[in-house]
């Protein structure tokens, strides 16, 4: 048994039933099956990819990767969801720290490909919805292959998703998720949502993120519910969607629920066909609560990781009101809240998260100390930090890491600092996130220029073009004479965040 029984149970129960619709198509349980083990016997046939090999996917939100997901269920191989907004140079990376034997790609990212075979010998193009000279493509070989669709002896232990994160060294890290992480986080959702198969999900949030595949994407379809994907977030579109297809759960960040409260088109919106909307990635302001709320629909909020899955706490519909609040351990998911010496905190007392259950990862992918360093006696250390009242509901205060979180993307300061370091004239740097009221935060570079040099905005902007993706570049640079340090000569960056909004002296360049 792995998940890709969900779809072939669902497509014997219900198989005219709609699993998928998209801008294109719509695809019922019996062909969304159909399609799932001939892309199986595609990628065991046609490219070799056996137990534990890793499939790589680089488009946008469609039905071939959902389909390629469920297809390297049944053959035990490990899905490798690449974000499509990074530089060629962060895919190559991921590409090669994965050792992906398969790149299943959209015709709108075929230009970056070439690169990448340069890098990653042995790698193999997989073309998906076009054709290229040179490259196989999906369609071709669905229909000349034969033989097993499926690896014998495939269970839910079976690991199946590698999701790229980075850490706070800057240095991407793969969080491997089992099958039966994905099926303990769908349960999680079924409890927190009472998702049931009359429900209709919207997915809008890119579902290389955990985000947009499995807060209620693949629980839905383990229910044998209807998915209406949304190939990229577009507010006009979204709302569009919402008046046409009429669903009842949708999942939006911050910056995207300030998309649509911005866009023309959002008052005269009929959005009352949502029993929930569920919201997270970031501290929510609640203005965007109460927003959604006057118009009738509750919003309740999620908290986890890439390494929970990510559904581990929760509200639920009765919650809603409690604005501020991301709710309670989930169902099948425990919560500590702990001291520095790992001492359980009272309720009330601020302390870093921690999280225990099936949802968690396996490991980091290749990364042992990284893994050992994550998971310790059972528990995931979030390095988060918040409380819980008396009644179990959490609250988050900080992160306990430097992670800045700009529109539900994740920006680690370390990866803007390592291209920082390498400009002649700086001598050294630190990159902090800066409130923005659209963004929720921004990257701000703070910079030590070295004796006589003369360093131009342009220059050091230009440095993180073709490097980092877009919206990793700085937002704002600022020149500081030194940067603040404690004994051992760490940078304080809680200190240089203060020193921000109060030193007349620095000279800021935005």
């Amino acid at each position: 048994m792995n998940i890709s029984h969900w779809i072939e149970r669902h497509a014997a129960f219900s198989p005219a039933k709609p699993a998928i619709i998209t801008e294109l198509e719509t695809l019922d349980y019996a062909s969304f099956y159909q399609r799932i083990r001939r892309t199986a016997q595609v990628l065991k046939q046609g490219m070799g990819v056996g137990f534990g090999d890793r499939v790589a996917y680089l488009g946008y939100n469609s039905i071939d990767m959902l389909v390629l997901l469920f297809a390297c269920a049944r053959l035990g191989a490990l899905f490798v969801p690449l974000n499509w907004r990074l530089a060629t140079a962060e895919h190559g990376f991921i590409l090669r720290d994965a050792g992906a034997r398969v790149l299943c790609v959209q015709a709108d990212f075929a230009e970056d490909i070439a690169r990448l075979l340069l890098e990653c010998p042995g790698l193999q193009v997989l073309s998906c919805g076009f054709k290229r000279s040179g490259w196989a493509d999906m369609q071709t070989l669905q229909d000349v292959v034969s033989g097993a669709d499926t690896n014998p002896n495939v269970t839910l232990d079976a690991p199946l998703l590698v999701v790229y994160t980075s850490g706070t060294t800057g240095r991407p890290k793969g969080a491997v998720l089992k099958q039966s992480a994905l099926l303990w986080n769908a349960l999680n959702s079924v409890h927190m949502h009472d998702l049931r198969s009359a429900d209709r999900v919207l997915t809008a949030l890119p579902m290389f993120h955990v985000g947009g595949l499995n807060i209620q994407t693949t629980p839905a379809l383990y229910c044998g519910a209807t998915v209406i994907l949304q190939s990229r977030f577009e507010p006009g579109g979204f709302l569009a969607f919402l008046q046409q297809h009429q669903p009842t759960l949708t999942v939006l960040v911050p910056v995207t629920i300030q998309a649509l409260l911005a866009h023309p088109d959002w008052p005269q919106t009929d959005i009352s066909c949502l029993r929930v909307l569920t919201t997270g990635s970031s501290i929510v302001p609640p203005y965007l609560i109460h927003a959604i709320h006057a118009r009738g629909v509750p919003v309740i909020q999620v908290y986890g990781a890439t390494e929970t899955a990510p559904v581990a706490v929760y509200q639920r519909r009765e919650d809603a009101e409690m604005v501020g609040s991301v709710g309670k351990a989930g169902l099948h998911c425990e919560l500590r809240i702990v001291d520095e010496q790992g001492n359980d905190v009272a309720p009330g007392q601020p302390g870093e998260l921690l999280l225990r259950g099936g949802n968690l990862l396996y490991e980091y992918w290749g990364n042992a100390q990284a893994t050992q360093a994550a998971i310790q006696d059972g528990w995931y250390r979030t390095e988060d930090i918040g409380y819980a009242d008396e009644q179990g509901y959490v609250y988050i205060k900080e992160r306990k890491r430097d992670l800045i979180i700009s529109g539900g993307e994740n920006i680690y300061p370390a990866e803007l600092e390592a291209v920082l370091s390498e400009l002649p004239g700086v001598c050294e740097a630190a990159v902090i996130g800066q409130p923005d009221p659209r963004w929720g935060e921004t990257p701000l570079a703070v910079i030590v220029a070295e004796a006589g040099a003369e360093l131009q905005q342009e220059h050091i902007l230009a440095a993180f073009r073709d490097r980092l993706a877009r919206y990793k570049h700085p937002w704002a640079i600022v020149f500081v004479d030194a940067l603040p340090r404690n004994s051992i000569g760490k940078v304080q960056k809680f200190r240089l965040r203060q020193l921000l909004l109060t030193d007349k002296q620095m000279k800021s360049t935005e």
